[in-house]
């Protein structure tokens, strides 16, 4: 089976195809930091410890909602590991407070399948 070979980075260096240069992780790392400096901390978007309380206690129990997981035992739906919003709130309490607006979600449905979908449709409007 073919491979890929290396690739040039924009800084001239030869780079193995499924890697990231030093530079490119550089400026990834330099963009996070910066959009991390204006979006606030869990606190100021309304996370705070009564959120998480009751997110807490929500999720008891809770499998994913994601359709097909499969990465619990046996190929079960996982645990649900996080509180999602199933109508992403825009820091509207009311929407982002309603439990008929929550499932839970396992880490990796919520960290990428999840957040991919919303940055499409955010894409689209």
């Amino acid at each position: 089976m073919p491979s890929r070979g290396p690739r040039i980075c924009g800084c001239g260096r030869r780079v193995d195809p499924v890697a990231r240069c030093e530079c490119e992780a550089r400026r990834k790392a330099e963009r996070d930091k910066r959009h991390d400096a204006k979006r606030g901390n869990s606190s100021q978007r309304g996370y705070g410890g009564t959120w998480e309380r009751l997110a807490a206690r929500w999720k008891k129990g809770k499998l994913c909602a994601w359709p097909g997981c499969d990465r619990g035992p046996l190929g079960s739906p996982a645990k649900a590991e996080h509180v999602d919003h199933i109508i992403p709130h825009r820091h509207d309490p009311a929407l982002r407070d309603d439990p008929k607006n929550w499932q839970g979600l396992c880490a990796h449905h919520h960290n990428s399948a999840k957040q991919r979908l919303e940055r499409r449709s955010t894409k689209r409007n």
